[in-house]
């Protein structure tokens, strides 16, 4: 039988046609979230053994000094005061003449890695904890470096650290959602992006608790119906779940619905657990007492008891209201800040370790960047003409990562003697994300969703493993 060319050219675009249509199809088939009724947020295993399986991050909002906490430089001592040698990097404002710390710097643990004064509680536990003095960021503004260490991209929307985590491995805890982010007093910049799903299902977007409140009425809206029964709350929600999948049925399984679908199921199985994981007047007062008081002890013990309960990530932010972006007094914010984290974050160390936890969890600990070794000038708006600060600075500045298969007591990278530029074993948020990712049992270039033709992924096309990191 002869064909003719446009013949051919017709049968071979259907073809071709039909092999995309069932590539497509058997992609969206092997997702568990595009699966219609079939709940996505179920434990799912790594793609290989993993070290760590639950992270919480402590997210110092506005950029800690890495030169007053974590990275000791003698020099800005000895040259205080002077400009700084060579040619000083580009910053975001301007900056004078080398600014020593004020506080002391003391060697801790069996490794004698030294820590500031500002974390001795927290520098207690540095043989559990790897210290990365050498991390390094793209630009000194805090909207994208906020979004840079949050998602891997600075300008566009994409899925966050906390969304990839569950996307991959689920929940062990249908009761409560995977992914909790506590902010207390409001979002902070870049709100809602710093824990979205992006384009991944909306089922793996982080749930926003404002921790500024005690009382779990307030903490969780809607948590306790007063008008109806639990029996008559169970019929009702039944009901919409019938009239809801039959919705979606005429709309070729829309994960978006699904995602709504399962987040009426969430919402109800919530009020039944969270109020309890909430509450932390349940702890023993010896407990209460390790933490501290305040906002932030009571944010950490809070995280502790979720992750208890089988919640995979939860980020924990500290310096809403008064963030870690110190232009000017910094001696003193600082300290006030510290004071605030440091005795919650070694109790929450020490109770993760006595409960045999740690060794499966990941606590991550540090800000968007650092700051300059150089003081900062005075600018309208910026420091009200006080010379006792320091500017954005994201070219070197240090993180901590404690449990989960990191290797305590190892301090990785280092920066140059003012503390202004990562010059040893550079490590930059992608390799974080890449090594994190690792930890959890992920092979970052291959842990992967496909959107708008593309395979994505949390570190895009950059990222290393930092194996000396690994224990």
């Amino acid at each position: 039988m002869t064909v003719s060319r446009r013949e051919a050219i017709q049968r071979c675009g259907v073809g071709f046609g039909t092999l995309a249509l069932h590539d497509l199809l058997s992609q969206q088939s092997s997702a568990g979230e595009d699966r219609a009724g079939e709940n996505p947020l179920l434990p799912k295993a790594p793609q290989f053994p993993a070290k760590a399986k639950r992270v919480i991050h402590i997210f110092a909002n506005g950029g800690p000094s890495h030169v007053d906490t974590f990275d000791p430089k003698p020099a800005l001592q000895k040259y205080a005061g002077q400009p700084m040698p060579g040619k000083t990097p580009k910053t975001e404002r301007p900056t004078g003449a080398l600014y020593p710390s004020p506080f002391k710097f003391q060697k801790y643990g069996e490794s004698g890695t030294e820590v500031s004064e500002l974390f001795q509680h927290t520098a207690k536990h540095i043989d559990d904890i790897c210290l990365v003095r050498s991390m390094h960021a793209d630009v000194p503004n805090h909207e994208p470096s906020l979004l840079l260490m949050n998602t891997g991209e600075a300008r566009l929307v994409r899925p966050s650290m906390g969304s990839w985590m569950t996307y991959g491995l689920g929940t062990e805890n249908q009761n409560l959602p995977a992914f909790i982010a506590m902010c207390p007093g409001g979002y902070p910049i870049q709100e809602s992006q710093n824990w979205q799903s992006g384009f991944l299902p909306g089922i793996y977007q982080g749930t926003y608790i404002d921790t500024k409140h005690q009382e779990v009425e307030k903490l969780i809206e809607n948590i306790r119906n007063e008008k109806v029964t639990t029996t008559q709350q169970r019929r009702q929600l039944d009901l919409l779940q019938r009239l809801n999948r039959r919705h979606q049925e005429q709309r070729d399984a829309d994960p978006q619905l699904e995602a709504r679908i399962q987040s009426f199921e969430l919402a109800y199985r919530m009020q039944m657990e969270a109020a309890e994981v909430f509450d932390v007047r349940n702890e023993p007062k010896h407990i209460l007492e390790k933490y501290g008081k305040g906002v932030q002890a009571r944010q950490l013990l809070i995280a502790r008891r979720l992750l208890e309960h089988g919640v995979r990530y939860v980020q924990v932010w500290h310096g809403q209201g008064q963030p870690w972006d110190n232009h000017d007094d910094i001696e003193q914010r600082h300290r006030g800040l510290a004071g605030q984290c440091d005795q919650a974050i070694g109790a929450l160390l020490s109770d993760l370790k006595g409960r045999g936890m740690l060794e499966e969890t990941l606590v991550i600990w540090g800000g968007e960047f650092g700051r300059t070794p150089t003081v900062e000038l005075p600018k309208e708006g910026s420091n009200q003409g006080k010379i006792n600060g320091r500017d954005h600075n994201h070219y070197g500045f240090s993180m901590w990562i404690a449990g989960g298969g990191v290797k305590g007591g190892h301090v990785h990278g280092a920066t140059d003697e003012f503390g202004f530029k990562a010059t040893e074993n550079r490590v930059h948020v992608h390799d974080l994300h890449a090594t994190l990712l690792h930890l959890l049992g992920f092979d970052h270039e291959k842990f992967t969703y496909r959107w708008a033709g593309r395979d994505f992924r949390l570190t895009d096309v950059h990222g290393r493993v930092i194996r000396e990191m690994l224990a």
